[in-house]
């Protein structure tokens, strides 16, 4: 027999979202930018073209979950296309000579109101959850593993999202475990959402559990075995009839998301050669030749895109030694000079990547590259690490900025630094890229524990 939900609110927040912001676009338009041309033509035109991109951008796809820097690049993403239309609106009714500079503005004083509106909606949500109890789901897990515990403490720790955890069902105590007995449990506490781990649950039980969600009108979700799979997207495709699952979504192998990473690569990397290593570059060979005799720049073959080598450049740090392509640098090495500490310090040692950037052998931001001899060895031993050889590494990159630079001292450091190159190379924006840059200048000017 199924049971009836409890209501939450949640159904009425799309729409209502809908309303305020078609309110905005229409209302700035015809009170404010456009108060010459026919409102009622107008306003159909504009309305039905919001709805349809914002079906194609997926603008209103924001979840409880949904972090803020994915809702600021939804945001972005609808400005451009909706600026675009109205560009194309303009040019096609080219008799009511509206300006570019007028679209431009009043798509900028849209999207100010738009984004305000949505930020505060996300915020207030928030607080009605936390302060009143709100807006809220509750959750059971069945299965008990280091991914069950985590999710659990995200459940726990993390109230603002509207999660109520009841209880985490151990599967692997066979005396006290019972499907039975959870799904009682799951219909007294009216559960709203059931989370499984696939790796403790056999084809039986599964089945038994999709059974008991579809006629009781549960949401059923399902955590991988992260021993198995560390990708957070499956991507679902059809082969005519037939259901395919990829293991990973990349998003850099669209061809409009190369087009965005190689045009903003190429004007951020001449910026930096043109103001910057212009004229710091005389300055630092000046200060390397007059501490060690030797080139002013290190060469040295790294792996890259699809296991390209490469040869990646650096302002030397080191005293010539034989064994710099082999050994990474340590805490206190020797072979460091004095310029060499300062510069490695500061990563302006890492300055002349930039070259590699313009000349396409690398990205600004991207997993970074490994000498040939360690990626060889990380190869072998290291489960996963050739995913990161899937796109061009970078100069800096997610697991840089999240404590993983510089020397590797155990196998968790490489684990960790491949970890979340997955995870930028499953998740990438043009956003998360600046968001890591900013990061590293911040981190640089201060400096870092492992920048030696």
């Amino acid at each position: 027999m199924s049971q009836i939900r409890h209501g939450r609110y949640s159904i009425y927040i799309r729409p209502i979202s809908y309303t305020i912001d078609l309110g905005i676009i229409n209302g700035l338009a015809i009170f404010w930018f456009f108060d010459f041309i026919n409102p009622f033509k107008f306003c159909l035109i504009i309305s039905v073209s919001w709805v349809l991109l914002s079906l194609y951008s997926k603008f209103y796809e924001v979840y409880r979950y949904t972090r803020e820097i994915t809702i600021l690049s939804l945001i972005l993403r609808q400005m451009v296309l909706f600026a675009m239309i109205m560009l194309a609106y303009s040019g096609f009714y080219y008799e009511l000579n509206i300006q570019p500079k007028t679209i431009l503005k009043y798509v900028a004083y849209s999207f100010l109101l738009i984004g305000l509106f949505k930020f505060a909606f996300y915020y207030l949500l928030q607080k009605y959850r936390t302060a009143f109890g709100g807006n809220y789901r509750t959750t059971a897990i069945i299965g008990r593993n280091k991914q069950t515990i985590a999710l659990e403490t995200f459940f726990n720790e993390n109230p603002e999202y509207g999660y109520t955890h009841k209880k985490t069902f151990n599967v692997r105590d066979k005396d006290n475990f019972n499907l039975d007995r959870c799904f009682q449990f799951m219909g007294e506490q009216s559960i709203d959402e059931i989370y499984c781990s696939i790796s403790e649950l056999t084809n039986q039980q599964m089945t038994r559990i999709i059974h008991f969600a579809d006629n009781n009108l549960k949401i059923l979700k399902f955590l991988p075995d992260n021993k198995e799979i560390y990708s957070k997207k499956l991507k679902y495709e059809y082969y005519d009839y037939i259901p395919i699952l990829s293991l990973r979504d990349i998003p850099l192998d669209d061809s409009v998301n190369q087009f965005l990473k190689r045009a903003f690569d190429i004007i951020f990397s001449s910026f930096v050669i043109i103001f910057i290593l212009s004229w710091l570059t005389p300055i630092i060979a000046i200060l390397i030749k007059l501490e060690s005799k030797g080139p002013v720049f290190f060469k040295q073959s790294r792996n890259g895109f699809n296991y390209k080598e490469f040869d990646c450049y650096k302002f030397r740090s080191m005293t010539p030694n034989k064994d710099a392509h082999i050994y990474q640098a340590t805490r206190g090495d020797q072979r460091v000079t004095k310029i060499g500490k300062f510069i490695r310090k500061t990563s302006i040692d890492e300055l002349p990547q930039f070259f590699n950037v313009l000349f396409g052998d690398m990205s600004v931001v991207g997993p970074r590259p490994h000498m040939v001899s360690h990626t060889n060895m990380y190869a072998k031993k290291i489960d996963k690490f050739m995913v990161r050889h899937f796109v061009k590494p970078g100069i800096t990159g997610l697991a840089q900025i999240s404590g993983f630079r510089g020397e590797v001292e155990t196998d968790k450091d490489i684990i960790g630094r491949v970890k979340y190159d997955i995870f930028y190379i499953e998740n990438w924006s043009l956003l998360l890229d600046l968001k890591i840059i900013t990061k590293t200048f911040f981190n640089a000017v201060k400096g870092e524990d492992k920048a030696y």
